[in-house]
């Protein structure tokens, strides 16, 4: 029988002979089973590495801080999530399902019904819509972040215990309580006293999608309360294909982190077709609980989706000049200088110098000019900031 590698050689042989000849799928023996052959053609998935620096001595933890599972309205398990985040090239996931929305309950009551009593079924599992009656919730709400966690070691990416305390979207809103210590205890009727709950545990509290369902982003009532209430700690400028530019703003006011998630209840591989997915870019000495943790409490976060990142105007600066290197590669005798601009970062970069802009793809490099002794000048519009400006406006002089 002839070898894989051979029958490779033979493989390789006969197109430098005939390169006009399209390539013919390859088979490979399984030594495990003599009537066996693998298709070598066949794509595997492999994990798609995101590269960022350490910015100003942290490490850039990517992370997703709001998904869903079957365990409320999700349509994958807490395992698959955990499998598509390292697939992703993800650090860090909050598996975030509903506190009061659990679709799939009476479906998996059902299933299971030759181990229940007669009659068994799903009681309080939409308390978006209707009041708890007095069995209240019986499930065990902590599942979803178990059965991910447990797998924390196979994967190597940490997983935030949380939950998401969910209303009608227009007046009161939705939010994810990250860090709980146990998720069967946040539920009350009232969601202003669920976050206090959750707070109670030492949660912080996200305010997702602000602008999701609503015809403007102006803070309700019920924002204000909460907000009022100092129990509000970061929030989504970005969520899924949504992106609310008057929220970095927001952020900024309120002292709230900012967030970019995927409010995943699908899969990413339908949702981010060729593009990264959403992440919240945490910067951490570490990705253990507690580093992350303070570092969303000192709003060490960058928000980045389809190509965009937003965050405040100095770190935002500061993660750009660690991705985006400058030097000075060749002086005419006019002193005319010619600069390097080296992207080590996979991010893709859009720098407007006034009369032009350009595009600073992940891992390519750019030539631009300037006088002896002047700075470079430049907007990273792709880059978003608080205030008029927008866009972080970058000065270097290598």
């Amino acid at each position: 029988m002839i070898s894989c590698k051979n029958l490779l050689s033979v493989v390789l042989l006969a197109m430098a002979v005939a390169p006009a000849a399209e390539a013919q799928s390859i088979y490979c023996p399984v030594q495990r089973n003599v009537d066996m052959l693998d298709h070598v053609r066949r794509k595997q998935a492999t994990r798609r590495e995101f590269i960022l620096p350490d910015v100003n001595g942290f490490h850039v933890y990517k992370a997703d801080l709001h998904m869903h599972t079957i365990y409320s309205d999700g349509s994958t398990t807490p395992e698959y999530r955990m499998q598509e985040a390292w697939y992703d090239g993800l650090d860090v996931i909050a598996i975030t399902d509903h506190v009061e929305y659990r679709r799939w309950e009476g479906k998996m009551l059902s299933f299971l019904k030759g181990y229940l009593p007669e009659g068994t079924k799903a009681v309080n599992d939409r308390l978006i819509t209707q009041p708890a009656n007095e069995k209240g919730i019986q499930t065990d709400l902590n599942v979803p972040y178990k059965a991910a966690a447990a797998l924390e070691n196979k994967y190597g990416i940490t997983v935030i215990p949380g939950a998401e305390i969910t209303r009608e979207p227009v007046a009161i809103g939705h939010y994810n309580a990250l860090f709980i210590k146990d998720a069967n205890t946040l539920y009350d009727a009232d969601p202003a006293v669920s976050m206090k709950n959750a707070r109670k545990q030492g949660a912080l509290i996200m305010h997702n999608h602000p602008g999701w369902s609503r015809k403007t982003v102006k803070m309700t009532e019920f924002e204000n309360k909460v907000y009022g209430m100092n129990l509000i700690d970061g929030i989504e400028v970005m969520n899924g294909g949504e992106f609310y530019p008057t929220i970095v703003q927001r952020a900024k006011d309120y002292k709230l982190f900012m967030s970019a998630n995927t409010d995943m209840h699908g899969t990413t591989l339908m949702d981010y077709v060729g593009d990264q997915r959403n992440m919240t870019l945490i910067l951490a000495k570490d990705k253990s609980l507690a580093s992350l943790k303070e570092a969303l409490k000192e709003r060490r976060t960058l928000a980045y989706s389809f190509g965009t990142i937003a965050g405040d105007e100095q770190l935002v600066k500061d993660f750009f000049l660690a991705c985006v290197k400058f030097e000075v590669f060749y002086t005419n005798d006019k002193g005319r200088r010619s600069i390097r601009m080296t992207n080590m970062s996979s991010v893709d970069y859009v720098i407007n110098f006034g009369s032009y802009s350009l595009q600073l793809r992940p891992f390519t490099s750019r030539d631009v000019t300037a006088d002896k002794g002047k700075s470079v000048t430049f907007t990273v519009e792709n880059m978003w900031i608080p205030g008029d400006a927008k866009h972080p406006v970058i000065s270097v002089n290598p």
